[in-house]
């Protein structure tokens, strides 16, 4: 444990000299990034400064123990103890603490919700969903754009695709990829009937231009009349824009903005994150090829969460763990949620590290 707390020391400090840099602020790019470093790194620092703490205890209990007198043996045996009873939970969490983030991590996100079985129930559903992370990025002090919907027929959305801006938002969002189920009765079951619907989310790390190559070649590019409800056209001129990607077979259509350019460069935001995750995937299906499990894989086929409205519950099955505060949660509150799997990941990450 000792070289990791040096390490970590001595990288803080570094950090804090080449912040106090006044010559940095010439280069903003460079500052956020080590503002970031820094602020990652600081949970580390303190729970490195503890472990000095109680290892400096258990040492100077040792030496009273070994050569005070009976009312001083008493007390260093007490003191260390309680040294040698902390130090363990500090040693974890602190190597918990400096597992590998995910690189997507601190990226903004696009995220994808689309109605699955269930028919109108289902558009519905994703409507809640919708509510549930807009009003939790809103928690968070993220930023949100809708970016383009598709209205079911008797309310919700047949498709959605919302963006959340801010330091960390995939951080955050990334466990919500998956199939969601929804138990519950609907407003139109006159027999009180419980019916089962799903919504696929698909969180999408955003990505710039630089870091992925689409060849223009491979794009297929149709423009056409954006239209409302029924097909009658709420626009005069050709602003609608539908994007393939040949290669890979990816559609993207976009009518929401009021310019062709614009719906293009939506579009196209959205499309660079679909390589970008496509080609992510590939990767991490590579690397976990021999591992047990994944979280935050965005796996759309996989069941990841069910909402019990009957019994209040929620129930993540990646982790098998349960809350019993459905109300909450769709209200923008799933803390709760998100921090047992981000202690899950974690000590899976640390696991594969180990091994």
């Amino acid at each position: 444990m000792e070289p990791l707390v040096a390490e970590i020391e001595r990288r803080f400090a570094e950090l804090e000299q080449e912040l106090g840099d006044p010559a940095l602020m010439a280069d903003q790019r460079r500052y956020a990034e080590l503002a970031r470093e820094h602020k990652e790194l600081s949970r580390a620092h303190a729970l490195a400064r503890r472990w000095r703490e109680l290892t400096a205890q258990a040492g100077d209990a040792a030496e009273l123990a070994a050569d005070g007198d009976e009312e001083m043996r008493a007390f260093a045996h007490e003191q260390l103890a309680e040294a040698r009873a902390a130090l363990p939970e500090v040693e974890e969490e602190l190597r918990l603490a400096m597992v590998e983030r995910d690189p997507a991590d601190s990226r903004n996100v696009l995220v994808e919700l689309r109605a699955g079985t269930g028919g109108d129930e289902a558009a519905l559903f994703v409507g809640d969903l919708y509510g549930m992370l807009a009003r939790y990025a809103e928690q968070r002090g993220f930023k949100t754009d809708t970016v383009t919907t598709s209205g079911g027929d008797a309310g919700g959305f047949k498709e959605l695709v919302l963006e959340v801006r801010g330091d960390g938002a995939y951080s955050v969002f990334k466990y919500e990829s998956g199939v969601h189920r929804v138990q519950r009765v609907p407003a139109t079951e006159s027999q009180g009937r419980i019916h089962t619907s799903t919504a696929t989310v698909a969180v999408l790390p955003e990505v710039e231009d630089v870091e992925v190559n689409i060849n223009q070649n491979d794009l297929q590019i149709d423009v056409y009349r954006s239209s409302g409800p029924g097909g009658q056209s709420v626009n005069t001129t050709d602003s609608a824009v539908r994007i393939t990607h040949k290669p890979s077979g990816i559609v993207i259509s976009m009518q929401d903005e009021k310019s062709q350019l614009q719906n293009r460069e939506r579009a196209m935001k959205l499309l660079r994150a679909k390589l970008y995750e496509a080609e992510l995937q590939k990767q991490q299906a590579a690397l976990a090829a021999d591992r047990r499990s994944q979280v935050g894989s965005g796996d759309r086929a996989e069941k990841i969460r069910t909402y019990n409205y009957p019994q209040r519950r929620i129930t993540d099955h990646r982790i098998n763990f349960t809350v019993h505060n459905l109300d909450a949660v769709l209200a923008g509150e799933p803390d709760e949620l998100t921090s047992a799997l981000q202690d899950w990941e974690k000590r899976t990450r640390l696991e594969q590290a180990s091994e």
